[in-house]
């Protein structure tokens, strides 16, 4: 077992609660909401981790107080009337059942917000100043304004109470309201409620107050904050230190949840919520100066994805509790597993920040690598066995075949995994070759420990044929061969490289680059980074207004910080139409998306990212002997039921890029839907 395990094991008591661990999951966003209420998707969610062992999960982060702190973006909950406590009645005894505490965040989101969605009322803050990353211009609070928001807190407070939750915390962190009063880069009042720090306090203050009277003595109250905002105008970590002793030393809170920075701009997010780029645990240090400061308990996430830094940060004395948010999300039994002597099967987030990203796009969030997260109605976390031993035959040892292969290993067939290649892992060792994002190996390094204890026969360096896998007498084939790089339609394609094939070789290209990017995924700002960093002159073109255009705000900022670093030129708006040779050099030709316009470039050259085409090769010699002739049943795999089970002959199956070019997600949910049932 892992050093200090004994120490996150450790009960807490704070007021009446304990707590049986000190292992948490913070509030956040999945976007599981439905009308406002946290209903049963939600609800599953957060219950597989009370199975798995975790002390307190909590839920409902930006959870509104008020009208005009919509509930709609992101498919949050609101909390601005009495209809909201029956589900958190429903909530509560479905996590209580399993052992665990849980908890809301609540809020009030003032700037952080839009106006024009749901019911379409004026934004608020403490003064008229206008927040980048929401756009929104908020109207300056009026005493009335206060005294409203104030007791709208103080009714969520009573009913979080009355629905059976063990506590709650105010958001005051990441450029809510509450902050907003506090920070100098907001408020700029003149009133009682501005100027010195202690006046900036007073909204929080009375915030605090209210919420106590109305959820009474035995409820648990904290307050969530940054420990520094990072933000020139903004709270240093002097103030921030004094605002967390202030709130201490009057009583108004149980416990103190510290965080870095803030989420006023896109970079800024992208620091708030750290990906992979990021060591791990970074703001750390700044949780535990507020500890060394305050007589209550101090809370912390941000990047804690192993138990080995978080069991240090429990037994060093930083913190009382620690969250690991994230990693629960690609492993919601993580505790129960370290608890069990069973860390080697824990699966460890890698931070890629695929779930965050998709809640920013509107959809709702998903672990890159483990697809029956928020699916725990149809999806299971722990495989059940199969009535009946049958053998099954994989080809492809990325994700998807991986997955594929532990999936039936676990429902207790016979597995057999042919790769092409000497080492597992797919398309997954060519993106993470690409610098920071190097910490997507984990992913295979994961299900290839998994398939071997599993005792799937991995059969590594194979390019199986049609006969090598019919030889085997497979009762099911599952093609999971992926992609091969897509050059593109255009003339000249002959004469271009792509991305991967600069990835997987590791070729340092010298001179001038046009790096065409047709994706706007992470692979052509992935690629540019790689070549600008060993030399090369780049330009990054797209079809998309910008580049990385699909990747999401927790990656895109870190992306197009490293290509602005490397001098990487960035031209939005231009259609790659044809490439040609002249002499030693290449000419692209480009047209403008919006004029028309047609241009050139000369250049040494050419890279292009177009995705990838299925590589289909054993599919046709298959397909004809199947007895489903490669088809899926759509309808059942999307209601996540088995697939119509032929009496004689095998069942072929195209699953992940080997079906169509998607992503890492797309691959393993794939495979568990369709294997888990066979």
């Amino acid at each position: 077992m892992i050093a200090h395990a004994e120490a996150l094991f450790r009960p807490l008591t704070i007021r009446r609660t304990t707590f049986r661990n000190r292992i948490m999951s913070t509030s956040h966003a999945p976007g599981y909401g439905r009308d406002g209420k946290p209903q049963e998707r939600y609800q599953l969610y957060h219950a597989e981790k009370a199975k798995g062992g975790i002390g307190l999960t909590m839920f409902g982060g930006s959870s509104s107080v008020s009208l005009d702190s919509p509930a709609a973006p992101w498919n949050q909950i609101s909390v601005a009337d009495d209809s909201v406590i029956p589900y958190f009645q429903q909530f509560s005894e479905r996590v209580h059942a399993h052992g665990a505490a849980l908890m809301i965040q609540l809020t009030h989101m003032g700037r952080r917000t839009r106006w024009d969605t749901e019911n379409w009322l004026p934004t608020l803050s403490a003064s008229p100043r206008r927040e980048p990353a929401s756009r929104s211009i908020p109207r300056e609070m009026e005493q009335e304004d206060i005294d409203r928001v104030v007791a709208d807190f103080a009714a969520a407070a009573r009913r979080a109470r009355e629905g059976g939750l063990d506590g709650c915390e105010l958001s005051a962190a990441h450029g809510h309201l509450v902050d907003q009063f506090w920070s100098p880069s907001v408020n700029h009042r003149g009133d009682g409620y501005g100027g010195s720090l202690e006046n900036r306090m007073r909204f929080g203050f009375e915030i605090l107050e209210a919420m106590r009277a109305a959820a009474g003595d035995d409820f648990l109250i904290g307050i969530r904050m940054s420990g520094d905002e990072m933000l020139a105008e903004g709270l240093s970590h002097e103030d921030c230190v004094a605002i967390a002793e202030a709130h201490a030393r009057r009583g108004l809170v149980d416990f103190i949840n510290v965080l870095g920075g803030q989420a006023r701009d896109h970079l800024a997010h992208a620091v708030s919520l750290p990906n992979m780029s990021f060591p791990v645990a970074p703001f750390l240090p700044l949780a535990s100066a507020i500890r060394r400061e305050v007589e209550v308990p101090v809370f912390h996430a941000q990047r804690v994805t192993d138990l080995a830094t978080a069991a240090r940060a429990v037994a060093e004395g930083h913190v009382d509790m620690i969250a690991m948010t994230r990693a629960h999300i690609a492993d919601p039994h993580l505790a129960r597993k370290l608890q069990d002597g069973r860390e080697d099967d824990i699966r460890q987030c890698v931070g890629a920040g695929y779930c965050i990203d998709r809640i920013y796009t509107g959809a709702d969030a998903l672990c890159i690598q483990n697809a029956a997260t928020g699916r725990e109605a149809t999806m299971p976390h722990v495989i059940g066995k199969a009535a009946r031993r049958r053998r099954v035959v994989v080809v492809g040892g990325g994700p998807g075949g991986l997955e594929a292969a532990r999936v039936s290993a676990e429902r207790g067939h016979e597995v057999v995994l042919f790769e092409r290649e000497t080492a597992l892992g797919g398309q997954i060792n060519i993106a993470a070759k690409a610098g920071w994002r190097e910490a997507l190996s984990g992913i295979p390094r994961w299900l290839g420990a998994q398939v071997r204890r599993l005792g799937v026969d991995l059969r590594l360096g194979v390019a199986a044929d049609a006969a090598m896998v019919l030889a085997e007498r497979p009762d099911i084939v599952i093609l999971a061969t992926g992609g091969v790089p897509n050059p593109g339609f255009m003339e000249g394609a002959e004469l271009v490289t792509t991305t991967a094939a600069i990835l997987r070789d590791g070729i340092a290209l010298g001179g001038s680059v046009l790096l065409y990017d047709g994706m706007g995924q992470h692979n052509a700002a992935s690629c540019a980074e790689f070549l600008a960093k060993r030399g090369a002159l780049v330009e990054l073109a797209t079809g998309d207004r910008m580049a990385a255009e699909e990747v999401g705000t927790t990656n895109q900022p870190i992306h197009l910080r490293e290509l602005y670093r490397h001098d990487v030129i960035m031209t939005p708006n231009l259609d790659l139409l044809a490439v040609r040779r002249e002499e030693n050099r290449l000419v692209a030709v480009l047209r403008n998306t919006m004029d028309l316009a047609e241009e050139e470039r000369v250049v040494d050259h050419v890279v292009v990212d177009f995705g990838t085409l299925p590589d289909d090769a054993l599919y046709d010699p298959l397909k004809a002997g199947s007895v489903n002739r490669g088809r899926i049943d759509a309808g059942a795999m999307v209601a996540g039921r088995a697939q119509p089970w032929p009496e004689d002959g095998y069942a072929l199956y195209r699953i992940g890029d080997a079906a169509a070019g998607r992503n890492i997600h797309a691959a393993i949910y794939d495979a568990l839907r369709l294997c888990k049932d066979f």
